[in-house]
């Protein structure tokens, strides 16, 4: 793992050509839609702002964004797309890293939460988060519900990808909450590995770490659409306030 984590140049480099459903534009644009409202004219902070997927066209809107990330290859990304170089970038980790002023919206999209690999890490992004917002502000995160139905007993490994060529599969590791993503490739006869290491964590978990930081819930829902949370969701929007007074 070199300075930028463990998304450096090789994964930056094809990170905005993957088919996953995060770059599909009606995602992207119901993303926006709630983040925007949020925001509420304010200003944005995106906790892991990578390439620019969500920030660019937040900014697009007419909300000032500003981010923090620890790749500097995924922000070389985001610096030269159009906009790109409007957009104010700390580099440094998340959890802990501080930016000049306050913010009326901090968010994390995408399960980026889960990189933050143990519970102090966190708990000090929520805290660092709330730091960060002016009374009345939320802090959202998108993130899945652990998978773990899908485990029948003795199994610790989960297929989310199987090809001719490439496979992905997720290993757990129910006692610590641990857990890898792990992508198999073959090019030319020749395989190549990359593993990322994650903490799943429950929704209430991440509501106690709110409340640590002084948040209260809002609003959670099964995704950007605003449907129901219910108890088959596999993934949640959650919106935290930060206490007018």
């Amino acid at each position: 793992m070199d300075e930028d984590g463990y998304f450096g140049e090789s994964v930056a480099a094809g990170y905005d050509d993957s088919s996953a459903e995060m770059f599909d534009p009606r995602v992207v644009e119901s993303t926006v839609d709630v983040l925007a409202e949020l925001a509420g004219g304010g200003r944005a902070l995106e906790f892991g702002i990578g390439t620019g997927r969500i920030a660019l066209p937040l900014a697009r809107r007419g909300v000032e964004v500003h981010g923090i990330d620890l790749s500097r290859a995924m922000v070389a990304r985001l610096r030269a797309k159009p906009g790109g170089d409007a957009i104010g970038v700390t580099i440094g980790d998340f959890a802990t890293t501080k930016v000049p002023g306050s913010f009326s919206l901090t968010y994390l999209v995408f399960n980026t939460i889960m990189n933050l690999t143990t519970q102090e890490a966190q708990v000090a992004c929520f805290r660092n988060a709330a730091a960060h917002l002016e009374p009345g502000g939320c802090f959202v995160i998108e993130v899945g519900v652990p998978d773990l139905r899908r485990l029948p007993p003795g199994q610790n490994v989960v297929p989310f990808q199987v090809g001719e060529t490439e496979w992905a599969y997720d290993v757990y590791h129910v006692a610590t909450q641990k857990m890898s993503s792990n992508y198999v490739k073959v090019v030319d006869g020749r395989g190549e590995f990359r593993s990322i290491p994650f903490r799943y964590v429950w929704p209430a978990e991440l509501d106690l770490m709110a409340q640590l930081a002084g948040l209260r819930l809002r609003a959670r829902w099964d995704g950007w659409t605003r449907a129901p949370f219910t108890d088959e969701s596999r993934q949640h929007v959650s919106v935290w306030e930060k206490p007018a007074g």
